[in-house]
């Protein structure tokens, strides 16, 4: 795939350009991993994530080996005027960054279960997979994505729509504690009993309230599902779409699933069976018995021959196969609209968009909501939009802009009338540092005016801002 750096930066406000450099000696001192500046050997591959298409520039990057290491480089950077950014996998790098600190977590990879509790505790670099692999010895599940190689932390901070969503919820409503260090350089362990406001925000506000090095989460007693997938070639598209949405009028909760549209390139890495070709695939994980999931899936096999059907009872450890993302880092760019609902007269048009005649790659997705994720959960978090039946995702890889950005559009404004608003996890920028409108869109109203008032509250200086920035109330800081 073709590497894009992008045009847009963002720019440190004054006097971050005089004092970047300044101090970098004392502070390399109290930090135990890396301190790096521009041209330094390794600084490249520190800013470096997933995501190639934005590239961070940080004035300073620090690789975090602890909570330590976190407060020191905050603690720099608020005595400079510097803005912070956080990356742990750097999978949604939403806009190339000139200046300020980057804090990086990926050596942060520590998790441990109690099994007896049904909880883990997840370090702020921890990739899904791991945690996936301990719970599993424990006959236990995480409330993971469909990526093995995400960041769980950074996940769960902005929701977390995973395999089991319907069921269980979103991940963040399954958050018992959080450390984190604010904006005076404090590590705080927040609860809903010690910091209900703080904690409310964190789970759906991301990163905007401080670095999070460590959460603490509930497990759930899943040892195996029904899962994998179904492939259907191209002349099935559409069919399989308008069945797909018929088909999830009457699922029971437990069955969580998506269904994508793809035009694959003609080249020797791919399988086969996906070469040069236009296909739609099912997704599914199900947590009953495979008889019952067999049955469930009866109407989609009808539809007609599979290019590729997965579908079988598995351990959950393995789940990871269900949706066979890329795992080499590439450059890329994505939006997405959570819907009230979704109309099969829509289906047509939305081929028509992201099918073989677009003009760029498309990855077309409809995940299925509802269930658990309709629900607010026993302790309230900032997770938006509940009520949305659909989402709406699309995706390509990121070769020339001025074309990707187009589809995209097109394809949003489509759907625009029964669009209640986006999940900001899934928006990787396109190079462009999201509108203050667009980060507003992630939330509902009250809640939103509720998250600018706690960041006025525990960052008035908007020193967490290299992100979807929540803006202080009352202030005008730039991105």
């Amino acid at each position: 795939m073709t590497h894009h750096a992008g045009n847009a930066t963002f720019t440190p406000t004054p006097p971050a350009a005089r004092g970047a450099v300044t101090g970098i000696d004392t502070l390399a001192e109290r930090v135990r991993g890396p301190v790096l500046r521009p041209g330094d050997i390794g600084y490249v591959e520190e800013c470096s994530g997933f995501q190639t298409a934005f590239q961070q520039r940080p004035s300073v990057v620090v690789g975090a080996t602890g909570a330590d290491d976190v407060r020191a480089a905050v603690e720099y950077a608020v005595e400079r005027d510097l803005p912070v950014g956080v990356q742990a996998s750097g999978h949604g790098a939403p806009f190339t960054v000139e200046g300020g600190v980057l804090i990086t977590t990926g050596r942060m990879d520590g998790v441990c279960v109690d099994a007896e509790a049904r909880t883990a505790r997840l370090e702020a670099g921890v990739p899904w997979r791991r945690v996936v692999a301990e719970a599993a010895r424990h006959g236990l599940a995480p409330l993971n994505g469909s990526g093995p190689n995400v960041g769980a932390v950074s996940y769960t901070l902005g929701g977390g729509l995973g395999l089991l969503a319907r069921r269980y919820g979103y991940a963040a409503d399954h958050v018992r504690a959080i450390d984190v260090v604010t904006a005076d350089a404090r590590l705080r362990h927040v609860t809903a009993a010690s910091d209900a406001d703080l904690f409310w925000a964190l789970r759906g506000g991301r990163d905007n309230f401080g670095v999070v090095t460590g959460l603490e989460v509930d497990l759930v007693p899943v040892n195996r599902i029904y899962g994998g997938s179904l492939v259907f070639d191209g002349d099935l598209v559409e069919d399989v779409l308008r069945a797909y949405l018929e088909w999830t009028r009457s699922l029971p909760e437990e069955l969580t699933s998506s269904v994508a549209t793809v035009v694959y390139p003609d080249i020797p890495q791919l399988p086969d069976h996906l070469r040069g070709r236009y296909v739609a695939q099912v997704r599914i994980a199900y947590m009953g018995d495979a008889a019952e999931g067999e049955r469930l899936v009866a109407p989609l096999r009808a539809l007609g021959p599979r290019l590729k059907d997965t579908l079988a009872e598995m351990p959950y450890a393995t789940s990871g196969s269900i949706y066979e993302e890329p795992t080499t880092p590439h450059a890329y760019c994505g939006d997405n609209a959570l819907l009230r609902r979704l109309d099969d007269s829509l289906v047509r048009p939305l081929v028509d968009l992201t099918g073989p005649a677009a003009p760029a790659m498309c990855v077309f997705e409809i995940r299925h909501l509802g269930g658990a994720l309709s629900r607010p959960p026993s302790v309230p978090n900032a997770v938006g939009h509940r009520e949305a039946r659909y989402i709406l995702r699309i995706l390509s890889p990121l070769g020339d802009p001025g074309t990707v950005r187009p589809v995209h559009k097109r394809v949003l404004a489509q759907v625009e009338p029964w669009t209640m608003g986006t999940s900001l996890n899934f928006v990787f920028g396109c190079g462009e540092p999201p509108s203050p409108a667009r980060v507003r869109a992630a939330y509902g109203a009250g809640d939103y005016a509720r998250l600018t008032e706690l960041k006025a509250n525990y960052d008035p200086a908007n020193t967490f801002r290299i992100n979807h920035n929540i803006r202080p109330e009352g202030t005008p800081f730039p991105m």
